[in-house]
């Protein structure tokens, strides 16, 4: 089967470039299921209910969150409703929601997604990722109990996501970074058969600043002072992310692709 993954979606901008463009982009790619992460679509601080849905509607079959989880009030209630939204399983022992669960992929095919968050350079002391999802992966083994399995390490620093793909190797069908906003260019296929992309960037405007308007962070970079608030840059979008081919038999990588569409960055499509 084939798994799209998107990055965080930034904004007004993300949220269009995903409404316009994602169900052009499943068939483009023959695309089982699709994983996005939404945590910084409502004005880049979370995700709202009523912007869960345009995602959702759009042709999203699971969204993802991160440290931004619950920014937006009205998301510790929507959650415990909308199952196709994973919150980080190291989040909060008693964060509303799931932090993993198993999608149905088509023609009876089981996808485990799951989702933890790192803890270098992080502004908060979250639990340990790798036990959380160590746990998870020993209940639900890929070739076994699930067709797939995807990991979304939402992170800073790249080295813990490189390690969280080494950790999963074998365990998983894919391991992708999110939270930097910056695509990195290392999608690859480790020894035991898990894909790997330390950072799947963003599906926003990349004429930015990790797709915040450029005025207010260039003033804080040159001053040191701030003057207003951060504002999601609202140009044309580019999303951003992986495809994965997974063997149905055995639950691992047989083809990694970056995705470029639309906006700014250089276009990467099926061959």
């Amino acid at each position: 089967m084939r798994i799209l993954f998107l990055g965080d979606v930034m904004g007004r901008s993300g949220r269009t470039a995903i409404k316009d463009r994602l169900a052009d982009l499943k068939t483009e790619w023959s695309v089982d299921l699709a994983v996005i992460n939404g945590e910084n679509a409502s004005n880049g601080a979370g995700l709202t209910a009523a912007h869960a849905k345009v995602l959702l509607d759009a042709g999203a079959d699971v969204i993802t969150l991160g440290d931004h989880a619950f920014d937006q009030r009205d998301m510790l209630e929507f959650i415990a409703r909308e199952p196709r939204i994973l919150r980080p399983l190291n989040f909060a022992k008693d964060a509303p929601g799931r932090g993993a669960a198993i999608f149905d992929a088509g023609r009876g095919r089981k996808v485990l997604v799951a989702q933890v968050l790192g803890q270098v350079f992080m502004k908060r002391p979250f639990d340990d990722p790798f036990s959380a999802i160590d746990a998870v992966l020993m209940r639900h083994r890929i070739g076994a109990s699930v067709h797939a399995a995807l990991v979304d390490v939402h992170c800073e620093a790249t080295s813990e996501k490189m390690a969280m793909g080494h950790f999963c190797d074998g365990r998983a069908s894919l391991v992708v970074g999110t939270h930097t906003h910056v695509p990195t260019a290392d999608a690859q296929i480790l020894a035991g058969g898990t894909g790997l992309l330390s950072d799947a960037g963003m599906c926003g405007d990349y004429n930015s600043i990790i797709g915040m308007d450029k005025a207010e962070p260039l003033r804080r970079f040159i001053t040191g002072m701030p003057k207003g608030r951060f504002q999601p840059a609202e140009g044309e979008g580019t999303l951003s992310g992986v495809v994965v081919g997974t063997d149905d038999k055995t639950g691992k990588a047989t083809e990694i692709h970056m995705v470029r569409q639309g906006g700014r960055l250089p276009q990467a499509g099926p061959e």
